[in-house]
């Protein structure tokens, strides 16, 4: 069996594990919420429901203010590639579209449907969706209009990794949660471990995978055999692999080259190389999505921290943080809420944001819990960054180059294969932020490749200007030109001469070559005009002497009566004019 960038391997299910460089082990905090099983949060007093649940694409709304809705009513429409739909997560009142702060460390706005909740849950019609009857593309498509995204907190559309076929031989099941302080993924797999492996098997039969793989970090042992036990249950060819509980396990690259061996290179993606990886939330919603008709309206989420009652909630999208965190009990000393885990997440700018598809986490962090990190001092080379590297690049170089703002250098350092995973920083002795400044410098290049872009577009929109009216002075010396020896041609026809073959001059008019020639050739045509006019014009009748003929013949015959002597022999001058002329 030959596997795309893998070449010929076995056809059986792959036992040996592999290992990626770098990474780093810092201390879990996970029993604390991993403990508790998952709670249903109660419905928030207001929705707010962003159009934009990722930084990709954000979604047309299509309701109005004070319109009711179902829940699982479609309140926004999918736009772009990359764009999906999105949903009511109950039923009630639409009260607003405003823009609100989003949970993004900017502290940005966007538009958000805001919706009070009547407390009914009224369902939309829905029903379970016939995948193999459908087929692929019609599939593909429920589950963007389900709203389906990764759930491991990036948020891509399901629909576009599954993509056109790509020829995936193995598809693989992130359970792995490496990040500290987060279990809902663990929760997860411990309490819907068969509705996991009926989503996943679905997402494999769309992607044409002839094999799973499920990789569970081995600090996790009850999610392991709960996932096992389904899947000896299930039955089918899927494989339950624990792998090594170091961070970052669940980055993509980094499982797939630890479970399969097949290392991605800079630039691709895994589907290039016959993988495809998927978190376990979001087989968890495919399955929901076909087997019931439900889009994903909620998420469950972490808890933990400075709280009294850590765990996990599954709460509806949209619920503003600040009323879901009161459910764990937060301290009085908490000073920040992190989004995500303490490697990758970031400070939440306040806490009234809402709740999207992307928070798998809230941490409430105090003084006493989260100390604030050292002042940063200066590089001293110590090299324990790249040590530290999955992604076996030399975060040091890239500190420089991004602190110098040499971006073209630090791009070809290979800035963007950086994954962002912290273990740079977390490891560096002179507490340097290293993961902000690459931050800083991604914007900067993206912000500069914008604006070039948009210059670009301004060039051929002012060329293409220049060319119109180029060609619109072309057409118009070829009109005026035309219409010349149209009027040439029309006296000859109507005096009954045969036209002469056309000459230099008008030949130039008839065909202009160059800017030059083309006035040259209007010239001409203005001449040729004239001269056409003149010609066509009857002889005018010979009058007699005018005015000042025959004033002048008066002034010569008083000259002749007062006496002045007058040769006519060549016309001279009297004495008495040839003397004005001497004066």
């Amino acid at each position: 069996m030959a596997l795309p960038g893998g070449g010929h391997r076995e056809s059986r299910m792959i036992a040996r594990l592999f290992s990626f460089r770098g990474g780093v082990a810092p201390e879990a905090y996970k029993d604390a919420s991993a403990g508790m099983p998952i709670r249903r949060a109660p419905l928030p007093s207001r929705l707010i429901v962003p159009l934009r649940q990722s930084p990709r694409a954000t979604a047309r709304c299509c309701v109005e203010v004070g319109q009711k809705v179902l829940k699982g009513q479609r309140i926004g429409e999918a736009e772009g590639s990359l764009g999906t739909a999105v949903h009511a997560p109950t039923s009630g009142t639409v009260t607003g579209f405003d823009p609100h702060t989003m949970a993004h460390p900017s502290g940005l706005a966007t538009r958000c449907v805001v919706i009070e909740p009547d407390g009914e849950e009224r369902w939309i019609e829905h029903r379970p969706f016939d995948v193999k009857a459908a087929g692929r593309d019609a599939a593909r498509a429920w589950l963007r209009d389900c709203g389906v995204v990764g759930l491991g907190g990036a948020a891509f559309p399901s629909h576009v990794k599954l993509g056109a076929d790509a020829g995936i031989d193995t598809l693989i099941l992130n359970g792995a949660e490496c990040e500290p302080w987060i279990t809902c993924d663990d929760r997860l797999m411990r309490e819907r471990a068969t509705d996991i492996l009926a989503g996943a098997r679905i997402l494999a039969d769309l992607a044409g995978a002839r094999r799973l793989l499920v990789g569970i970090e081995d600090n996790k042992p009850e999610a392991i055999a709960a996932m096992r036990a389904a899947a000896h249950d299930a039955g089918g060819e899927v494989r339950i692999q624990p792998v090594p509980t170091r961070y970052p396990m669940g980055g993509e690259k980094q499982l797939i080259r630890v479970l399969t061996g097949i290392e991605i290179p800079h630039g691709r993606l895994g589907a290039e190389h016959g993988v495809q990886c998927f978190n376990v939330g979001t087989a968890h919603a495919a399955y929901r999505a076909v087997a019931h008709g439900e889009p994903l309206l909620d998420r469950i989420v972490t808890l933990t921290g400075n709280v009294a009652r850590p765990g996990n909630w599954e709460a509806a999208i949209g619920t503003p943080l600040d009323e879901l965190v009161a459910f764990a009990g937060p301290g009085a000393d908490t000073d920040r809420y992190l989004m995500g885990g303490p490697m990758m997440g970031f400070a939440l700018p306040r806490l009234d944001v809402p709740l999207t598809k992307a928070s798998n986490c809230i941490i409430a962090a105090s003084p006493s819990l989260m100390p604030p990190p050292p002042p940063e001092q200066p590089c001293i080379r110590c090299g324990e960054c790249a040590r530290a590297c999955p992604a076996e690049l030399q975060p040091f170089e890239l500190y420089w180059f991004s602190r110098a703002r040499n971006f073209d250098k630090a791009r070809a350092y290979h800035l963007f294969d950086c994954i962002e995973c912290g273990c740079c920083a977390y490891v560096c002795p002179a507490h340097i932020p290293l993961v902000d400044y690459y931050r800083f410098a991604k914007g900067e290049i993206q912000a500069r490749e914008h604006d070039q872009a948009a210059a670009d577009r301004a060039r051929e929109r002012f060329e293409f200007r220049n060319l119109r009216q180029a060609r619109d002075k072309e057409e118009k010396a070829a009109r005026l030109a035309a219409k010349a020896a149209e009027t040439r041609a029309r006296p000859a026809a109507g005096s009954g001469t045969a036209a002469a073959s056309p000459s230099a001059a008008q030949q130039a008019a008839l065909l202009p070559a160059s800017a030059e020639d083309k006035k040259k050739a209007l010239i001409a045509a203005a001449l040729a005009r004239a001269q056409a006019q003149k010609a066509a014009a009857p002889p005018r009748k010979a009058d007699g002497p005018g005015a000042a003929t025959r004033a002048e013949s008066a002034a010569d015959a008083g000259r002749r009566q007062a006496g002045s002597t007058y040769t006519p022999d060549d016309g001279g001058a009297t004495s008495a004019e040839a003397g004005d002329s001497a004066r």
